[in-house]
């Protein structure tokens, strides 16, 4: 998923006449690698419960670890744009990103579940540095009246990553993965179930070796490439006479945050259910490998719908818009949790097409009439990225008590509120000062 600027303010001393594509180019390789990446946890979480023999609470955990990092790094990432600027914060993001990819090497040669969330934990720092930083730099690239236009576009390239994820990563992680079933693992001797879960695990270390490779020959192109220097300032200091305003006075921008964590909760808990509920001899009694193929679908849809959405929003109002596929989103996953078997499947996996435009809708409005202290209230809309890593678990413990077919009512919730922000709750206003 793609994040708008976060918590600084991105200035050039003189504002481009024209993009420039060059440097548009490099920068959106950034979103593809972060969005393949991210959406490999769908892949990830499956295999890793089958090896640890886990619930479904705790296979959320990797997500945990992977969303809960942006409320721990964001604004320690922003500091460090500041202090270096766009173009190295990118190439530290990188090779941060490249570290935590390496982890995963002596995760399976362990193997251990607690190794591999930290592996997760370093990933994701250098996504979180990755996206404070690139995400500025590309509204700056060009004229301001293109500026959501050149968003928009490596917005469509994040969703590509996610789209080709599944497909690349489920035949390389689950494809030789054994069946075992929990009552083999518990009649295993611990010699015997630590040859089992060294031999599934072993399956992630080439991906990820690739992918440490991949993403330091990225951060050395990116350190080469003459990108243009952009400024980067914080200077949010009121006129003299004048108080500080504060982003706690706008309703508007506060009811946003909700609406994102929400959103990127139910939008992750979905994904990361999918290849072990399409496994359910009532919805698909799919094997583990041929159900993340269909996860294509599913982020595939918001890819597509970016496009669509793009035309749509130019006659549309952003706020009925956003509303509206709320609705849809919410109808799709009830139709689902109501039925079985293929209509079950095809519903829950069009889900992915109405996800597509409320990310970038809700963070729009949510930064509405901000003015001086935009920069703030896009640094507390991206914090709120952390329901990524809430809603899944929830989701996660929900489904142990109640079975994965009905624990689909959280993200239900969730789309309601996002129905409401839409079509009440984004208005922009602002409370008078205490």
């Amino acid at each position: 998923m793609a994040i708008a600027s976060v918590g600084k303010t991105a200035t050039v001393t003189s504002q481009p006449a024209s993009t420039n594509t060059s440097a548009m180019a490099v920068v959106t390789t950034l979103f593809f690698m972060w969005g393949f990446l991210t959406c490999l946890n769908d892949i990830l979480i499956p295999h890793l419960r089958a090896i640890f023999d886990l619930n479904y609470a705790q296979g959320m955990l990797v997500q945990l670890a992977f969303f809960l990092s942006y409320a721990v790094f964001a604004l320690p990432s922003g500091k460090l744009v500041e202090w270096i600027g766009y173009k190295q914060s990118m190439v530290v993001g990188l090779l941060t990103m490249g570290v935590g990819a390496l982890l995963f090497i002596p995760s399976a040669n362990v193997p251990s579940f607690g190794l591999f969330l930290g592996a997760e934990v370093v990933l994701a720092a250098g996504i979180t540095l990755l996206q404070v930083s690139a995400n500025p730099f590309v509204s700056v690239l060009g004229p301001e009246r293109t500026a959501s236009s050149r968003l928009n576009l490596t917005q469509a390239f994040n969703s590509l990553g996610t789209t080709i994820a599944p497909y690349i990563g489920g035949p390389l992680i689950l494809t030789s993965a054994v069946v075992v079933t929990a009552a083999e693992m518990q009649a295993m001797s611990p010699a015997q179930l630590h040859a089992y879960r060294l031999s599934e695990a072993a399956s992630v270390k080439m991906p990820y070796l690739v992918i440490a490779v991949a993403l330091a020959a990225l951060a050395i192109a990116i350190a080469l490439f003459r990108l243009p220097r952009i400024e980067t300032t914080r200077d949010f200091r009121p006129a003299a006479g004048q108080k500080k305003d504060s982003i706690w006075r706008y309703p508007h921008l506060l009811l946003g945050a909700v609406a994102i964590f929400v959103y990127v909760g139910a939008e992750v808990a979905i994904g990361s259910f999918l290849v072990n509920y399409f496994e359910q001899p009532d919805i698909g009694g799919l094997t583990s490998a041929t159900a993340a193929k269909l996860l294509i679908f599913y982020w595939g849809g918001a890819m597509v719908g970016r496009f669509i959405g793009s035309a749509v929003l130019q006659r549309v109002r952003p706020n009925r818009a956003l509303g509206t596929v709320a609705i849809g989103a919410c109808a799709l996953v009830m139709v689902s949790m109501l039925t079985s078997g293929h209509f079950a499947m095809v519903s829950i996996l069009a889900v992915g097409l109405f996800n597509s435009i409320m990310f970038p809708t809700i963070f729009t409005l949510g930064i509405a009439e901000l003015g001086p202290i935009t920069g703030e209230g896009s640094g507390l809309l991206v914090a709120a990225i952390v329901g990524g890593a809430i809603i899944p678990l929830v989701q996660g413990v929900l489904a142990d008590k109640i079975g994965i077919h009905h624990a689909f009512i959280l993200p239900v919730l969730c789309y309601i509120y996002i129905s409401f922000y839409g079509f009440r709750g984004s208005r922009p206003t602002r409370t008078t000062a205490a």
